[in-house]
């Protein structure tokens, strides 16, 4: 290295300066930053409060804000209906154009269908998953609702540039294993504060063999291994997708315009330009391999998510529910892989199958394609898109002695409604199969007295 040159820097190090507007900034350091955009949800109400005590009127950069209604969407009580009431009248007074209703979807799968944060950029959220974000390789932290009131107020927010951790995955999932299996590994393996305030920066083969949908899981899953935020290096896939959405969105804006190819290749070009990727050498203060192809299906047991064991020392464990859904694990291929274990079988007698799309675009198409009339007729209740019970809040939410097998990334005691519940997260295809059973069974390897044999139709 020459002298003067800049040292290798992270890409959380890049993403933050970018932010900062500096050349540099140092691990450790604390800088001000201007994210690109700032997220909130229900808590919008609550947030709204905070800032009318910083004493301001009016938001600095209304065009840098989104609102989507999607924990307690449709409202469930009147508090509720009252809460995303004073949401709407704020945001029409703010003129946030950027405002996404009941049943829009869940917050993080709206923004990256809209394509409101690209690569390198800087989303900040007031939601513990907007490291979600990261699936694009944008910069997503979430904070308290105190700093979302001070970012519509002034803009800026202090960060402190975080460690970073590399994460390394070679090779291919094996069928039946996804993204869910892989992050449910890490987390049990490090700790679910393995990788507390750190940036947690992927890499490896694996990650140009997934789709969007899947490496979303990965980011969104690392607010449970305590990151600041996480990164998947943007490859052309994922330039490819956000152009796309780009021009889908320029067409509901202009519905009378067209979308020439050449301003989707204009758009992709911005949008690659626009990525940040770490530097060879730099520093990491831990770096951990995977085998993907060495990978099983894992289930986190209550009540903690890095309580984690393979599916076999799980199995045979009676569940009264099944949850497909949440912002982990609600997607599109998220629905198609329960919909291929539950076609032309029936969900157990006392189990109860419960699907929520992530969003109105993903029930649209899974309606489409014939997923929810299969998961229907198995005897699935499908609900509106949005979080549903994963909170707790509604839809879903479990009686004192129930089990739950769910998709959601969390299953801390008390999570989906009463603490005298439990709670087991596993990938689509493990809970679709346990509805089917009324309990953990893998699978691709059932019996037939619990109305499943592991065996494809000729249709899937």
């Amino acid at each position: 290295m020459t002298t003067g040159a800049e040292p290798p820097r992270t890409f959380a190090q890049k993403a933050i300066a970018r932010a900062a507007g500096l050349d540099g900034v140092g691990i450790g350091q604390v800088v001000d930053v201007q994210p690109d955009l700032v997220l909130s949800h229900d808590n919008t109400a609550a947030i709204v409060q905070i800032f009318r005590r910083l004493g301001r009127e009016w938001v600095r950069y209304p065009d840098r804000m989104v609102v989507v209604l999607d924990h307690a969407a449709p409202a469930p009580t009147p508090k509720h209906a009252a809460n995303h009431a004073e949401a709407r009248a704020f945001v029409a007074e703010q003129g946030v154009s950027h405002f996404y209703d009941v049943g829009r979807g869940v917050c993080h799968q709206v923004v990256a269908e809209e394509a409101l944060v690209l690569p390198g950029q800087m989303i900040l959220g007031a939601d513990s998953h907007t490291t979600h974000h990261g699936w694009m390789g944008a910069f997503g932290a979430g904070v308290g609702r105190s700093e979302v009131a001070a970012i519509w107020a002034t803009g800026e927010l202090w960060l402190r540039v975080p460690e970073s951790i590399r994460i390394v995955v070679e090779g291919a999932l094996p069928p039946g294993v996804t993204t869910k299996d892989l992050c449910l590994r890490i987390i049990g393996d490090l700790g679910a504060d393995g990788g507390l305030y750190a940036s947690v920066e992927f890499d490896g083969s694996t990650v140009g063999m997934l789709s969007p949908a899947e490496r979303m899981v990965i980011p969104n899953m690392m607010a449970e291994f305590g990151a600041k935020n996480a990164y998947l290096p943007p490859d052309e896939a994922v330039i490819g997708w956000l152009a796309e959405r780009r021009a889908r969105r320029y067409l509901r804006e202009n519905p009378r315009a067209g979308v020439p190819d050449e301003l989707v290749t204009h758009w992709a070009a911005q949008i690659a330009e626009s990525a940040l990727y770490p530097d060879g050498g730099a520093a990491y203060i831990a770096e951990y391999r995977y085998d993907a192809a060495s990978l099983e299906p894992m289930i986190a047991r209550p009540h903690t998510v890095d309580n984690v064991v393979p599916l076999s020392e799980v199995a045979g464990t009676r569940v009264h529910q099944a949850f497909i859904g949440t912002c982990t694990n609600g997607r599109l291929e998220d629905l198609a892989a329960a919909a291929e274990v539950v076609r032309g079988r029936t969900v157990a007698r006392g189990t109860r199958l419960l699907v929520i799309p992530a969003s109105r675009e993903v029930l649209a198409e899974a309606l489409r394609l014939g997923y929810i009339q299969t998961l229907v007729e198995a005897g699935a209740v499908v609900g509106p898109p949005g979080c549903g019970p994963c909170m707790g809040n509604h839809l879903g939410v479990l009686a004192p002695g129930e089990v739950c097998i769910s998709t959601a990334n969390r299953n801390f005691r008390g999570r989906m409604g009463t603490p005298d519940s439990e709670i087991y997260l596993a990938n689509p295809a493990v809970v679709a199969a346990a509805a089917l059973a009324g309990e953990i069974v893998p699978p691709f390897d059932r019996s037939p007295d619990c109305g499943y044999n592991g065996e494809k139709d000729e249709a899937g």
